[in-house]
């Protein structure tokens, strides 16, 4: 990992859950509300739409996850507008659109994107020290990898 960008003071953090997780994160929003409110949040789609009429929480919505909007927030992260991810995700409920959740994890690895996958690790990301500094995060490069798969 040989390049940095900065994360600002104020985040941008994509917020996802399954249905069977949506109470979950509501929950959890609910609590962490003073702090959510000092960054920028971004959802899909029901998720997002129960943030604002649940909580009155200014939120970017995309596409519902099966319609596309998980590999929205997957292009947002690839375009490095995105800080963070927080996925409740349900894995004892199979999706239909398995492979794009699938998708969306691997591009958060891929940058070097910090991702929460229940509320124990997103308690944990949001509590953290770093989440009101300005943070620089470590990107990959991947130009090595490139050239050996092109010329191969």
């Amino acid at each position: 990992m040989n390049n940095k960008t900065g994360m600002t003071k104020r985040k941008t953090i994509a917020l996802i859950a399954h249905d069977n997780k949506k109470q979950d994160l509501l929950e959890w929003a609910k609590f962490n509300l003073d702090v959510l409110r000092r960054h920028k949040i971004c959802a899909t789609g029901a998720t997002g739409t129960l943030l604002v009429g649940e909580l009155g929480l200014e939120v970017t919505r995309f596409k519902s996850g099966p319609l596309g909007g998980d590999q929205q927030i997957g292009a947002r992260i690839a375009e490095g507008t995105i800080d963070f991810v927080i996925f409740f995700w349900d894995p004892l409920e199979p999706h239909p659109h398995d492979t794009d959740v699938k998708a969306l994890l691997r591009i958060a690895v891929v940058w070097n994107i910090p991702v929460a996958c229940n509320r124990s690790s997103a308690d944990f990301m949001i509590s953290s020290s770093l989440m009101d500094v300005p943070y620089e995060r470590l990107l990959p490069d991947y130009n090595e990898t490139v050239r050996e798969v092109t010329a191969a």
